[in-house]
């Protein structure tokens, strides 16, 4: 299990073909990460507004821009806040073992192995803290509880 994952960050993965799907979203669950999973653009604005993730995993068949533009869409249709980060798993356009981060936490990366992407998954999930997370830190810090 990867010491990094938090049993409380909800991934959503858009991917379309079912065996990768199916992959990905074991080895998340084994993680400890709750994952929804969608294999289309509609399917994965459904899932988005009823599981409400603290991310989203798109890995599309399609040229990058459009991937990117699909997984954007994803977020607003749904209602997600910018601040759920987007990862877009490309094949095509970035070297392997890159990220580019392409403005409104929107993050474009091709691991060399599931390592690299479960690093940044967690990297990603760890800089967001919901608000009330961080009101109990600060308090914790202050002494109050």
């Amino acid at each position: 299990m990867n010491k990094e994952a938090d049993t409380n960050r909800a991934v959503l993965v858009v991917e379309d073909v079912a065996e990768t799907r199916d992959g990905i979203e074991k080895l998340l669950k084994a993680d400890g990460y709750r994952v929804a999973v969608a294999r289309d653009e509609r399917d994965a604005i459904e899932s988005a507004q009823q599981k409400r993730p603290d991310l989203i995993l798109v890995s599309l068949a399609g040229l990058p821009s459009e991937v990117i533009d699909t997984a954007r869409r994803v977020r607003e249709r749904a209602g997600v806040g910018e601040h759920v980060p987007i990862v877009v798993f490309c094949i095509e356009a970035i070297g392997e073992g890159d990220e580019v981060a392409i403005g409104q936490n929107v993050h474009v990366t091709r691991p060399d192995n599931f390592n690299q992407l479960r690093t940044l998954l967690a990297r990603l999930l760890h800089q967001f803290q919901w608000p009330l997370e961080a009101e109990v830190m600060k308090a914790t810090q202050e002494g109050n509880l």
